[in-house]
């Protein structure tokens, strides 16, 4: 009888190896993953010297975890497991607390926020210095400032961070704002701020920098639910939330211009909402170079922004200041060609980033 069991227990974990073993060799192979937001590692080439590098078995891993059936109800089953069955408390680095998913980082990496602050530098001492431009920095707080440490998460201050960077840039008015903020800010299933949430933070932007905003604005809520990045990268069931954003007179005329399509984008670009990432729906995401138009502006005043993607949802929320505003993401465009489209003279100058680039600023050129 034990025999038995033994053997049917033998039998059946061979059937389900082989069963997925096979399922795994005739489904085709997946591009992407629409959860994970990334590609998905296709089959390499076997040849004589990728086998002797070593590099065959490498890839093969690579791919054959990322093409395995039914990767995704597998990714949820251990994540769930993970956190409500042997209660973990977080998973693939990311953790739930107050309804809220968020990415742990722990510690200030020095290193990277000297990185970053050297390629500013050198945006400085290449184009500022010696004009009447007028510098100005801000770190975006991550939204573990206000969640993790309150929930039992190891978390650094943002103001240490701040701090940080504010000493190797003499040259930049640091502005704070993380009064302006709160959790409430920012997405629950997503790493960005809520545009809706963030006028406070365009207000005290726009104090620092001197301009005044008047604007009302309407608020839009996409048909479409949003489900953030953290979705996707936790593997947990999270439940998708409502995208809105802000519109007025004076931003329907606003014009965009592409710099590297030389084309001309909308300030919203609704198509975006049903794409990968419905967050690109400000200024159609990541962009290199763009610049915005106020045609109705009061003033002749420019603003140029060196950002990352949290930029994309804020910028609007000036343009009724200024006349222009130029945004550059130095992550797609080496700050050294920057000269090729933009002369700086009297503008204001905002370096606008979001703490987990600073802490992870390799991305940075």
């Amino acid at each position: 009888m034990e025999k038995r069991k033994n053997l049917a227990v033998v039998c059946l974990t061979a059937a389900f190896l082989l069963g997925f073993l096979l399922w795994g060799l005739c489904k085709p192979d997946d591009t992407v993953s629409v959860s994970e937001r990334r590609k998905l590692a296709q089959k390499p080439e076997l040849t004589l010297s990728s086998v002797l590098r070593g590099e065959f078995m490498t890839k093969f891993e690579t791919y054959t975890l990322d093409q395995f059936p039914l990767r995704d109800s597998f990714r949820r089953l251990k994540a769930v497991t993970l956190l409500d069955v042997l209660q973990e408390k977080d998973n693939n680095g990311i953790y739930l607390a107050d309804g809220y998913a968020a990415k742990l980082d722990p510690s200030i990496d020095e290193a990277s926020v000297q990185h970053a602050a050297d390629r500013f530098q050198l945006v400085y001492d290449r184009y500022l210095a010696g004009t009447d431009a007028k510098a100005f920095a801000a770190v975006i707080p991550d939204k573990n400032a206000f969640l993790a440490r309150q929930n039992g998460y190891p978390a650094y201050d943002p103001a240490d961070l701040s701090a940080l960077l504010a000493q190797s840039m003499p040259y930049a008015s640091m502005i704070d704002l993380t009064p302006a903020l709160s959790q409430d800010s920012y997405y629950h299933t997503d790493l960005h701020w809520r545009q809706e949430a963030l006028l406070p933070v365009a207000r005290t932007l726009a104090e620092a920098l001197g301009v005044t905003l008047t604007e009302d604005y309407e608020t839009i809520t996409a048909d479409q639910p949003f489900y953030g990045v953290y979705c996707g990268q936790s593997a947990l069931p999270l439940k998708p939330e409502p995208l809105r954003y802000l519109t007025n007179d004076t931003l329907r005329g606003c014009t965009v211009y592409d710099y590297e399509t030389g084309s001309e984008l909308p300030v919203y670009d609704l198509q975006q909402l049903a794409g990968e990432d419905a967050y690109a729906v400000f200024l159609s995401g990541s962009k290199a170079l763009l610049t915005i138009t106020n045609p109705a502006a009061k003033t002749d005043r420019e603003l140029v922004v060196f950002r990352d993607s949290f930029a994309s949802s804020l910028t609007p929320l000036l343009a009724g200041a200024y006349a222009k505003i130029t945004l550059v993401d130095i992550r797609y465009l080496q700050p050294e060609r920057l000269g090729t489209w933009l002369t700086f003279d009297t503008q204001d100058v905002l370096f606008l980033y979001s703490a987990p680039v600073l802490n992870s600023s390799e991305t940075i050129r």
